[in-house]
This record gives C-alpha cells, sequence and structure tokens, in this order.
C-alpha cells in the first residue's frame, strides 16, 4: 500500500512540475529558456563552467580542404543537417565564424580539419563507418603535405570532430570497433567525440566528450505550454531489439533494452514502444522520466532531448562518460541505473522521494544547462560549441616540451592500423 502511495504521489507531480516553467519560443534557429522564474543555482565549479566564456582564450587555425572533404559530401545528402552526428558539420560553421579563429597559423594553440566523416548515409539514414578511415588518413596526408604545423607535432596541438559511434574507431558495431582501435594517426590528437566510456580502448585520454546533435529548430516547433502537467511516469520509444545486426538478441544494448521490454511491457507506469509517433517530443514534455539506455554505443540523442525538455533521464550505460561531465551536474540531474538492475527499474523508480523529483526538475528548468547540449544557430554564449572551446582552452598552454618534435623524431606509424584503410580515398 505504502508503494501504491507514492506511485501516485509521483504521477500527481505532473501538476507541481508547472511550477517550474523551462522555456518558451524565441526566434527561428534557436530555443529561448524561460529565465523570468527563478532557477535552483548550481553549486560548485559546474555552474563557474557554464558561466564560463573561453572567446579571448585561444586562437584556432581551421584548415581550407578541398570541398570534396566536407561542402561536396553535404551536397549530396542534405540529411547530414539533421542526424545525429552532424555536430562536424555545425561545428565547422562555427569556428569560421568565431571570434576564437585566426587566419594566421603562427599564432594558432589549435588547428581544426574540418572532415565530415559521418555523411555517408545509407538510404534509412544511418551513417556508413566503413570509409571514414581513408578519408581522415587522406585529409591529414594533405595538411603535412601542404602546411609544416601538422608535422611538428604530429597532431598533438591538432582537434578532430569524431561523432561516430565509438569515435575514431570507425564502426558502429563494438566488437569491430575494439578490434579497429583508434586510428593510428590520431593517436597525438585531441578528439572531440560523442563516445565515452571509461576503460574503453575507443576513449583516448583527453578526449572532449559532447552531446549528439538534436536540431534546435525542430525541438522549439514541438514546444507544448509550460504549464502542462506531466502525466506520463516513464518513457521510452525506440527499438529494444536490432533483429537486422543482432538476430540473436541479446548483444545489442547488451541486453539492456531487451530487459527494458521484457519486464515492463505491461507495466501501466511505462509508456514504452517501438512506435515513434508525431507527437514524441509532447510526450516527453508529459513525463516525469525518460529512459535512455545504451543502444549500440552508450549514448543517445534522447539524453539531449531529456534535458531541452525537462524529463528526467534515466541513463542505462554503465561507465559512461557524459558530454562536458565538468560543467553539467549529471548525478544531479538524472537517474544512473546499472545495466544488470534494469529489471527493478519500477522498484528503483517508485522509491525516489518526492523532495529529490523535485530538486532534479528545478535543476533541469536551469537554462544555463539547456544551451549547455544544444549546438545552435547562431550560436549562443554558454552552448555547445562554447562547451567545446572550453574544454580546448583548459588544456593550454600546450606547452614546447609535450607537443613539439625533435628534428627528425617520428612517434606515428602511418602503415599502421588495418590494410583496407591504407587505399586511397
Amino acid at each position: 500500500m505504502k508503494m501504491l502511495t507514492n506511485i501516485w504521489t509521483l504521477i500527481l507531480l505532473g501538476f507541481l512540475c508547472s511550477a517550474f516553467p523551462s522555456m518558451e519560443p524565441m526566434r527561428t534557429g534557436a530555443l529561448k529558456l524561460h529565465r523570468s522564474q527563478p532557477t535552483e543555482r548550481i553549486s560548485g565549479s559546474a555552474g563557474d563552467v557554464l558561466d564560463d566564456d573561453p572567446v579571448g582564450r585561444l586562437k584556432v587555425f581551421v584548415y581550407e580542404l578541398p570541398s570534396k572533404y566536407n561542402k561536396k559530401i553535404l551536397q549530396k545528402d542534405q540529411r547530414c543537417l539533421t542526424h545525429m552526428f552532424a555536430a562536424e558539420i555545425f561545428m565547422h560553421r562555427f569556428l569560421l565564424s568565431s571570434a576564437v579563429r585566426t587566419l594566421n597559423p603562427e599564432e594558432a594553440d589549435w588547428f581544426y580539419t574540418p572532415v565530415y566523416t559521418t555523411c555517408d548515409l545509407t538510404p534509412n539514414g544511418l551513417p556508413l563507418p566503413f570509409k571514414s578511415p581513408r578519408m581522415m588518413r587522406s585529409a591529414i596526408q594533405l595538411i603535412s603535405s601542404n602546411w609544416p604545423y601538422w608535422n611538428r607535432s604530429e597532431g598533438a596541438d591538432h582537434f578532430f570532430l569524431v561523432p561516430h559511434d565509438f569515435g575514431a574507431c570507425f564502426h558502429y558495431q563494438e566488437e569491430k570497433a575494439i578490434e579497429r582501435g583508434i586510428l593510428p594517426l590520431l593517436q597525438r590528437a585531441t578528439l572531440v567525440q560523442t563516445f565515452g566510456q571509461r576503460n574503453h580502448v575507443c576513449l583516448k585520454d583527453g578526449s572532449i566528450t559532447i552531446p549528439p546533435y538534436a536540431p534546435p529548430q525542430k525541438m522549439q516547433a514541438h514546444l507544448i505550454h509550460e504549464k502542462t502537467p506531466r502525466s506520463i511516469f516513464v518513457y521510452f520509444r525506440g527499438l529494444f531489439y536490432d533483429v537486422g545486426n543482432d538476430p540473436e538478441g541479446g548483444y545489442y544494448a547488451r541486453g539492456a533494452r531487451a530487459a527494458v521490454w521484457e519486464n515492463f511491457k505491461d507495466n501501466p507506469l511505462f509508456d514504452i514502444s517501438t512506435e515513434h509517433p508525431t507527437t514524441y517530443y509532447e510526450d516527453m514534455q508529459r513525463a516525469i522520466f525518460c529512459l535512455c539506455p545504451l543502444g549500440w554505443a552508450p549514448w543517445s540523442p534522447r539524453l539531449v532531448e531529456a534535458v531541452i525538455f525537462g524529463c528526467i533521464p534515466i541513463i542505462i550505460a554503465d561507465d559512461i562518460v557524459l558530454p562536458f561531465a565538468d560543467a553539467i551536474p549529471w548525478e544531479d540531474i538524472g537517474v544512473f541505473v546499472d545495466e544488470k538492475d534494469v529489471p527493478n527499474l519500477d522498484t528503483i523508480l517508485t522509491s525516489i522521494p518526492v523532495e529529490v523529483i523535485l530538486r532534479k526538475q528545478r535543476l533541469l528548468a536551469n537554462p544555463s544547462m539547456k544551451q549547455a547540449m544544444l549546438f545552435p544557430q547562431p550560436a549562443q554564449s554558454g552552448d555547445a560549441f562554447h562547451q567545446v572551446l572550453n574544454g580546448l582552452a583548459r588544456k593550454l598552454p600546450h606547452g614546447r616540451s609535450n607537443v613539439y618534435l625533435k628534428p627528425g623524431q617520428k612517434i606515428l606509424n602511418w602503415t599502421a592500423g588495418p590494410v583496407g584503410d591504407l587505399k586511397p580515398w
């Protein structure tokens, strides 16, 4: 009886949530985050980093590559502008017009090579990573042949966006990604990537973990009234089994999604389905909890969507490294559930005290935190672009002793890696 009382108390939280409106529309291309209501200050360094401004503290030189590495690829398939890997495209555009850009490479702190390695899509819109290593190798060969800056450090003062499922391992299946490993030529570079999992061969020390891309304009178009009650307890839409790539089941999502379905498909507290309705974004705004389980990789766009729409993310991905973890207090705004504990999800969630739920919702209403998860057009202070710059600025100064190589010194092996990667692109 006590558990049932707690459950219905949480359902009633939807009406309480109307006291904490989180956002309202502003202009095309950006989300206006509601600031008239007081929001709880995020304590400690998190709030300080979110308010930080890296502009003026670093200079970035953007290599001008032939259009076959970026613009022509995008021209062939405009879908690349809206898929979850699109950060590589918008980061390029941002840097071209940013105050941190320098046209003088001699004063640059960082060098950026704009290669759209994820813009090779299947008819269903899924990125294929198979050409990506060859494309990246080709781009690095080009900059090392035409500019002296790569060669003096073998990329230690260069950064690359690699938003594939498993980053610079360039494969969407974990087993094959681990077998490939990070592209050898990127071993000294800084990687900006969506993938993050502790103690994993595809996560390089010093990488900057970013959120996947979620189109701000699309989310803005689906905003509902801020006082709408949250009448859904747990919400999820997506695959539970990937029969096409994992016919025997259990490997996809390490079995976590299958466990969600098998245990809670008939539970009235769980609104879960493989159907993806047109009201998906609206439904998230009506939910108290949104499941964010791993898929092929530990992360998914649901993490961004949950934060933006004020739905408490239930993060199911062991050892995940979350985006901008030094800027966003994930432990305070989300709920972490071990993959092995998925069968106990109902007990775990219904046992969370009401006051804890309310505090998480207040923190999720913080406009700065929402802004840090977005790549808006045009860019805005504190957004994901600036959080990337913050990460780069915190890695300065490079120091000549640990970046520049001695004359004739070589560290990287240009012929390492799978034979197929050595083919011309």
